[in-house]
Order: C-alpha cells, then sequence, then structure tokens
C-alpha cells in the first residue's frame, strides 16, 4: 500500500512540473519579441478579470487599438503585458484548439511594434473600430480589427463568408459577408 502510494504521489509531481508554463528565456524568444519592449495592440482586445483568452469571447471591458502595452513575461502559453496607466497586468491565455497558434504566432496578430494605420479604414469602419463593434458595410480588414479573428473552430479561413465568433462559452454570432463587406450579423 505505501508502495502505491509512493507511486502516486511521484506521478502526480510528474504530472504537475510537466503542465507547468516555463517561463520563456530571452534565447527562446523570436528576435522581435524581447521582454520589456513596448509593442500596439493590432485589433479591440476583450478581457475578463484581465484575463484574455485568444478564443476571443467578445464580451468584459475592451482594449482599444493602438494601445501600448510593454511586454514583461512569455512562457509557451501565456502572454503577460502591461499597460499604461493600469495597476493589474493583462494576461493573454492562448487556447491553440480554437486558434491554430503556438503563443509566438498569438503575439504577431496580438501586437506590433508600430500602430496600425487607422486612416485605411473608411469613416464608418474607424467608428465602429473604435467602439469595438460591426455593422454592415464595413470591410473584412476592418471587422478583424475590430473584433479580432474568429476561432478556427467554426471559422477555418478568413477568405469564407461566414466569420463565427464567440459571444460566450456556449454562444456564437455569425458576421456574413458579400463581396468582402458585412452584409448581415446574426446572434
Amino acid at each position: 500500500m505505501r508502495i502505491m502510494f509512493r507511486s502516486l504521489v511521484l506521478l502526480f509531481v510528474m504530472l504537475s512540473l510537466v503542465s507547468c508554463k516555463k517561463t520563456l528565456k530571452p534565447e527562446e524568444l523570436p528576435p522581435h519579441i524581447v521582454i520589456g519592449n513596448s509593442y500596439y495592440t493590432q485589433f479591440v482586445i476583450r478581457y475578463e478579470k484581465n484575463v484574455h483568452l485568444t478564443s476571443n469571447f467578445r464580451r468584459g471591458g475592451a482594449i482599444p487599438v493602438n494601445t501600448k502595452v510593454r511586454l514583461t513575461k512569455i512562457t509557451s502559453k501565456t502572454i503577460e503585458v502591461e499597460l499604461e496607466n493600469s495597476v493589474k497586468p493583462l494576461v493573454i491565455k492562448n487556447v491553440p484548439k480554437h486558434t491554430g497558434d503556438d503563443v509566438f504566432q498569438a503575439f504577431d496578430k496580438l501586437f506590433s511594434m508600430k500602430k496600425l494605420n487607422l486612416r485605411k479604414f473608411n469613416s464608418k469602419e474607424r467608428r465602429n473600430i473604435k467602439n469595438g463593434t460591426v455593422a454592415k458595410g464595413m470591410r473584412k480588414k476592418a471587422v478583424n480589427v475590430a473584433i479580432g479573428y474568429p476561432p478556427i473552430t467554426y471559422t477555418m479561413n478568413l477568405d469564407a463568408d461566414t466569420w463565427v465568433y464567440f459571444s460566450g462559452r456556449f454562444n456564437r454570432f455569425n458576421v456574413n459577408f458579400r463581396n468582402n463587406k458585412v452584409s448581415s450579423i446574426k446572434d
């Protein structure tokens, strides 16, 4: 009995170590991802309790596009950034099942060293991007900046005429396109 108990404890410890999120060292990061550097958000990021899941649920607080952040930590599963004028860090949890991305690909979708040029969008698109909303007539790129990437679970290709987003864990909504512009939004 004692041997079985020790074996179970050892197995539990080993599994705990394997599932740990190891903080990546600078030499393990791509050259453009540097701890301590500033970056800009590339779309409106939604979060709850200072956590953004890359599943991209469309609820909670919003961080506008082009918000300056400082990278403080990156692991194989998470990205941690500080926002200006914020006490708590924002933790981004990568969900590969819904994105198909590793943490570095997720980083590249979320952040850039340069601000996104919003002048390439018309006034209606800029207004919706600022509000983190979608409206009829918006082009796909504007939708992407306003509400982020749809999960690949339901939208495997951004060339598709329907992008399916999660509004919550069990709720979805569709953004339908015709000729690369939003034709309807269905809850």
